[in-house]
C-alpha cells in the first residue's frame, strides 16, 4: 500500500509558496497565479517566473520555512499507517521548504519528491528533477508518475492525500483520495469517489476502520462523496 502525501495546503497548514511570495516578492506573482488558474500558463512557468520575483538571503528564507505550521495531527497518522504502507510526500512545492519545516516540526523521515530549490544572491532558482515532459498537466512533479513508480515497487492500492490542482490528475487514478480545498471541487465535477478532510486525525479515523488486512473500499463506490 501507498500513501501519497501532498505539501502544501495539506500537510502545511497552508500554502507555503504563496506565503514565501507574500512576504518576498512583489505583488506580481498573484497575477502570474491568475494566469496559472485560468489555463494561460503551466505550473512550471509560473513558478518559475514567480521565484524570479523572491529576493531574501538564505539564513532569511530558511528561517522562514522554519516558521511553517503544520499539521500536528501527521505525527501520531504516520505512526500508524507507516506500520503496514509506504509513505512518501509527493509535491509541486520546493524541496528546501518541506525538508526543512519538516525536520523543524521533528516529522518523521521519509521520501520527499518536489521541485528543487537552489539558492542565488539575495534570490532563489527552481529545477524540475521530476519532471515528466509527457505530464499533461504541465507539473514540474508528475504525481502519477511517481505514484506508479512507488507502488510497483511496494504494490497494493494507492491513497492520495491532498487539497490543490497538482492533485487532479492522480485523483483520477488512485484508489481512494482524501480531498480538502480545490480538489473537493474538482472530485465532484469530475464524478471521482472522495472523502473529505480537514486534519490528519480525521483521516485516521477512516483509516482505524479498515478491515485488519488494511485493504481498501472498492474504487468503484457508488456517489462522488464517499461515505
Amino acid at each position: 500500500m501507498l500513501f501519497v502525501i501532498d505539501f502544501d495546503g495539506t500537510l502545511s497548514v497552508g500554502d507555503t509558496v504563496d506565503a514565501m511570495l507574500e512576504r518576498f516578492a512583489d505583488d506580481r506573482w498573484k497575477d502570474l497565479e491568475d494566469e496559472w488558474l485560468e489555463g494561460n500558463i503551466t505550473a512550471i512557468e509560473c513558478m518559475k517566473q514567480q521565484l524570479d520575483l523572491v529576493e531574501v538571503d538564505q539564513v532569511t528564507l530558511e528561517n522562514f520555512f522554519r516558521g511553517i505550521q503544520l499539521d500536528a495531527s501527521f505525527i501520531p497518522f504516520h505512526k500508524y499507517i507507516s506500520q503496514f504502507s509506504k509513505v512518501a510526500i509527493v509535491s509541486d512545492g520546493l524541496d528546501h521548504a518541506i525538508d526543512v519545516a519538516t525536520r523543524n516540526a521533528a516529522i518523521p523521515e521519509m521520501p520527499i519528491y518536489a521541485n528543487k530549490l537552489t539558492f542565488k544572491p539575495n534570490g532563489v532558482s527552481i529545477s524540475y528533477p521530476y519532471r515528466n515532459l509527457d505530464c499533461k498537466a504541465g507539473n514540474g512533479v508528475c504525481k502519477c508518475q511517481i505514484a506508479e513508480q512507488l507502488s510497483s515497487d511496494v504494490g497494493g492500492p494507492v491513497v492520495l492525500i491532498g487539497d490543490g490542482k497538482s492533485d487532479y490528475c492522480l485523483a483520477k487514478h488512485a484508489d481512494i483520495v482524501f480531498a480538502k480545498g480545490k480538489l473537493i471541487t474538482h472530485c465532484e465535477q469530475e464524478n471521482i469517489p472522495f472523502r473529505r478532510f480537514q486534519t490528519f486525525a480525521e483521516v485516521l479515523d477512516v483509516v482505524k476502520k479498515w478491515d485488519s488486512s488494511k485493504k481498501l473500499p472498492a474504487r468503484a463506490l457508488t456517489g462522488q462523496q464517499v461515505a
